[in-house]
């Protein structure tokens, strides 16, 4: 069984100006190409039908930039390392101090992060700071 080929958007476009062109048949052009005469025709189709988005977005490739991508994978890998960090804080227990509990219990996880930053707030003069 073969497997599909897959085009690049570059060649796809390539073939689909060769074929708005009208230089050539399409079935001369899936022949030059070693495509079939239908993949032609759909991506000539594809050209016309997505022809207006290139003006109205002025030319400008839609979607995400490179270094808009780069960032936000950046962004996820922070938050990532971050969640890790604050579920093992949660998997520790973090209620039991010797002069009471400053930090209320971690039922909810959502309620995690803010009683971590709680308990990092906390001043160093409280007893559970000194030495005894």
């Amino acid at each position: 069984m073969a497997k599909r080929r897959k085009f690049t958007d570059q060649f796809k476009a390539k073939v689909a100006l060769e074929a708005l062109r009208g230089d050539k048949k399409i079935h001369e052009i899936a022949a030059k190409h070693q495509l079939h005469p239908n993949q032609v025709s759909t991506w000539k189709r594809q050209a016309v039908e997505g022809m207006a988005d290139v003006f109205a977005r002025g030319g400008k490739p839609e979607g995400p930039t490179e270094a808009e991508v780069k960032e936000l994978h950046a962004k996820i890998g922070r938050l990532a390392v971050e969640n890790d960090f604050l579920s093992e804080i949660a998997d520790t227990d973090l209620g039991s101090r010797r002069s009471g509990e400053f930090v209320r219990p971690l039922a909810p996880i959502r309620n995690c992060r803010r009683q971590i930053i709680e308990f990092l707030r906390v001043s160093r003069s409280h007893s559970a700071w000194s030495k005894s």
